[in-house]
């Protein structure tokens, strides 16, 4: 499984949160928007291009790597970790990373 598939299999489930936890939504947005532009190329006008999928994954998993070495366990609230790992779900939902793009 794709490191992008296991994070949004795992965080997925925390968008419901949104619905009630207008703090914890501020902060993965403001995570999201932080990986836009780390990741990104910048584009003209008010609408971002969308993060490649490639670069995406290799940022998981240094992330992910990064979490394993201090020995993390998510934590039953919200920490930066749980939102930087649900901005990147929330990024591969909107922009469809996991579906193969047709050749």
């Amino acid at each position: 499984m794709s490191p992008l598939a296991a994070i949004s299999n795992t965080y997925a489930p925390r968008f419901a949160e949104f619905a009630f936890e207008p703090a914890f939504t501020a902060a993965v947005d403001q995570h999201v928007a932080e990986l836009r532009d780390r990741l990104s190329a910048p584009a003209p006008g008010l609408v971002p291009h969308p993060p490649h999928r490639e670069v995406l994954a290799d940022y998981a998993l240094g992330f992910l790597d990064a979490l394993a070495e201090l020995d993390w366990r998510e934590p039953v609230g919200h920490d930066y970790a749980v939102c930087r790992l649900t901005a990147i779900t929330w990024l591969v939902s909107r922009h469809d990373l996991l579906t193969e793009p047709a050749p």
